[in-house]
């Protein structure tokens, strides 16, 4: 972290689509970043962000490795950015135990570990840190072809609505940012995307601008749960 950084967020996801632009928008708006992510491109990384490789999905290594980085970070954490997360949209009868497994494991396990390898620090800092996390608007309401998408979503939720009540006499703030759909390779894998209308989808630059809202909230109030959607729902097959 440079010395006029504003401080360190870490992202998870951070490799592309809303966590990337999350990711983008902090440094530009002078934060330090540490990304985490299955993979990263080779392209040369922007001035003040960092990245480290980690299977978010691999439960069994993931509390050893994360302890491992936490031990390694010696600044204030300012941020908490849990964003990862994947879709296998179905029927329930045709998801398959390891595709159930695969989604409940990557959306809500992984980032609850994460926030739980974190949180003592968080805990005792005497500086402002915000937990995020990237819900979505399958959090609010079930939908068909997404039982358990919905389910992974809606336990994100439930989390952050409990330890942000754990958190209230520390100087952590729990938040949750719950887009519809959002104009991003989430879809590269599914059978189906939103419209090609600009109203269609919320860009990824939308989220991470209210990501930074969050942030810039004044100490002492919390932005609990942020709902954004797009103007029109408009969905349409693959071709």
């Amino acid at each position: 972290m440079t010395d006029n950084s504003k401080g360190l967020i870490i992202v998870s996801g951070a490799s592309s689509g809303i966590g990337k632009a999350m990711s983008l928008k902090l440094l530009a708006e002078g934060y330090s970043v540490l990304g985490l992510a299955k993979s990263f491109d080779n392209k040369a990384a922007p001035e003040n962000f960092s990245s480290i490789e980690i299977d978010l999905a691999d439960l069994d290594q993931l509390p050893t490795e994360l302890d491992q980085i936490a031990k390694n970070i010696s600044e204030p954490i300012r941020g908490l950015v849990n964003n990862a997360g994947i879709g296998k949209m179905a029927f329930l009868e045709q998801l398959s135990v390891a595709d159930m497994r695969l989604v409940m494991e990557t959306n809500f396990l992984s980032h609850a570990i994460v926030t739980k390898a974190f949180l003592s620090q968080l805990k005792q800092q005497q500086s402002l840190v915000d937990v995020v996390f990237t819900g979505s608007e399958a959090a609010l309401a079930g939908a068909r072809q997404g039982s358990i998408y919905c389910a992974s979503k809606f336990a994100v939720r439930g989390f952050a609505q409990a330890i942000r009540d754990e958190c209230a006499k520390s100087q952590v703030r729990v938040s949750i940012l719950n887009p519809g759909a959002v104009r991003t390779p989430f879809f590269d894998e599914l059978h189906f995307e939103p419209g090609d209308a600009p109203q269609n989808a919320i860009e990824p630059e939308d989220v991470a601008e209210l990501l930074i809202t969050i942030l810039n909230a004044r100490p002492g109030t919390v932005v609990d749960e942020i709902n954004l959607s797009p103007q029109t729902h408009v969905w349409q097959k693959k071709p």
